[in-house]
């Protein structure tokens, strides 16, 4: 394999490997495995048991205003690894902090590596659990794991340990007292030393440890003055770089922009567009998917917006779903519900709602609850960008109104958020796990009576839908449960839900019904008061 530039290299552990005769749809994880780094495992190889787990250096932050270039000064200070806020007034309804300049540093990311194209880490900065210690001088993480007992066969503890390492280095961490050891923590998933349980969600332990393992995390203090790895995360994380690289088979272009990005698109119109590749990477290792032309669109500064105006929030659709979280600190409340719900941290380190979006899976957990706040998606193609209400945007199983050579640009909710609102996801598990049944309520409720309600519906017909029978049967009636009973069995009627392995089309009928009667009992008080 020749590159068009310079070779691509990812810097691994300290020392900067050239990425060289690898193939698009070679994993990151099979890469390293290849240059000697076997700690990360192969265990499912669709990003559900976390054994192949590494450390990537990312930006702790995103441009935030309007993206489209030096005019509003997010290009400038993208270059500066600044982030400026276009508002200086923080509306009352936006995260804590919306209108604060800073500076945007490093935080370690704990990633999928069987999921993550190695080519897609050309210039970045990667950590294996090799590179956290070494015998005889183990990082504290490792020690915990191995002086409380956290690894038994050892299959799953490198990946459980980047997993950890991630959280323990996160920056906003509090420690208070980990010398209870977990013993009277906040909750059954946070630590007394502020470590999240949720960081680990996305690991599991086949020798079903998980009790030593959480010992292990809550035992954890701060990282020690010195430690490299924090050191780095007051710095700015690695620069985005181009990519190109070319075999007889296949090629692999990071675009530098979304110019280059959409010119490429109207060339190959095969090309498969990849971001977080957690759904494309599930297709490349279990259906031997192999794409000719492969287009990264992750870290175009186009698609990594944020702003936080007075009526509307506008999402990059390359943002993940962590960084987003982060950035809306509560302030959407339907969305704070659905991102614990959302598979695991390391796919959500991953996952973007342009991908969610992109796939038009009746299943996706994003679509719901976007609906129900009545977003809407901007697409841009060469005639420009433009505007779609999101329930205008699905046409049938897996098909949208997006035009070949047009890429989601961003997602934009608008403000201020429905009060009353809820997630509620039907599956086998709590978390980690596919919806057999999604629904996401959004409601307004003024003096007693429902002035605004949307309802978002997934895995009960071909596309992601509005359940507007509810909504109708809802508004401008009372906030009662007999008005509520009536509405729920509206609800079960919605949508064409089939049997399949997952669940059948009755109990799905039924979830839907239950869920509106879950809810009201949820909100009944809340309204009340």
């Amino acid at each position: 394999m020749t590159a068009e530039v310079m070779g691509p290299t990812v810097t691994v552990n300290g020392e900067q490997r050239a990425v060289v005769g690898v193939e698009p749809h070679v994993t990151a994880l099979d890469w390293l495995r290849g240059q000697g780094l076997t700690g990360a495992k192969e265990g499912c190889a669709e990003g559900e048991c976390g054994a192949c787990a590494v450390l990537v250096a990312r930006p702790d932050g995103a441009a935030t205003g309007p993206a489209d270039g030096a005019a509003n000064g997010t290009e400038e200070a993208a270059e500066e690894g600044a982030v400026t806020d276009p508002a200086t007034t923080r509306p009352p309804h936006a995260p804590r902090g919306a209108a604060a300049p800073r500076q945007i540093k490093t935080r370690w990311t704990a990633l999928n590596a069987c999921l993550v194209p190695a080519l897609s880490l050309d210039g970045q900065e990667v950590v294996t659990s090799e590179g956290l210690g070494a015998p005889g001088a183990l990082h504290p993480v490792q020690r915990e794991m191995a002086v409380r007992g956290g690894s038994q066969c050892g299959y799953c503890t490198p990946g459980f340990v980047c997993s950890m390492a991630a959280e323990y280095y996160r920056p906003d961490r509090t420690v208070t007292d980990p010398a209870t050891n977990g013993h009277g923590a906040g909750d059954a998933e946070h630590g007394p030393n502020g470590f999240d349980l949720h960081a680990m969600s996305g690991n599991l332990c086949r020798c079903t440890g998980y009790r030593p393992i959480r010992d292990a995390a809550y035992a954890l203090g701060p990282p020690a003055d010195g430690d490299a790895l924090a050191a780095r995360c007051s710095a700015p994380s690695p620069a985005v770089v181009p990519t190109r690289v070319r075999s007889e088979r296949a090629a692999f272009v990071r675009p530098a922009d979304l110019a280059d990005a959409l010119a490429l698109l109207a060339e190959r119109p095969d090309a498969a567009v990849i971001a977080g590749c957690t759904d494309w990477g599930v297709e490349v290792n279990l259906r031997g998917t192999r794409a000719p032309f492969v287009v990264a669109v992750d870290r175009l500064p186009e698609l990594r917006t944020f702003s936080y105006g007075t009526d509307t929030v506008e999402l990059g659709a390359a943002l993940t779903l962590s960084e987003i979280e982060r950035l809306l600190d509560g302030s959407v409340p339907l969305l704070d519900a659905l991102f614990p719900q959302f598979a695991s941290r390391l796919i959500r380190n991953g996952a973007t709602l342009g991908g969610n979006l992109g796939t038009g899976s009746p299943i996706g957990d994003a679509p719901p609850a976007l609906l129900a706040l009545e977003s809407v998606v901007v697409l841009s193609g060469p005639d420009g960008d433009r505007e779609v209400p999101l329930d205008r945007y699905f046409t049938g199983y897996r098909t949208t109104v997006r035009r070949p050579g047009e890429l989601i640009r961003s997602v934009r909710v608008p403000l201020p958020p429905a009060p009353l609102a809820a997630f509620h996801k039907i599956a086998k598990r709590r978390f980690d796990d596919i919806s057999s049944v999604a629904v996401a309520f959004a409601l307004d409720v003024s003096d007693g009576v429902v002035t605004r309600a949307a309802i978002g519906l997934g895995g009960v017909a071909a596309t992601p839908l509005r359940a507007t029978a509810t909504e109708d049967a809802l508004l401008g009636r009372p906030w009662s449960a007999a008005t509520v009973r009536e509405a729920a069995a509206v609800l079960g009627g919605e949508g064409t839900p089939l049997d399949d392995h997952r669940a059948s089309a009755a109990y799905r009928a039924a979830m839907l019904e239950q869920s509106l009667l879950k809810f009201h009992v949820e909100h009944d008080l809340e309204v009340a008061s």
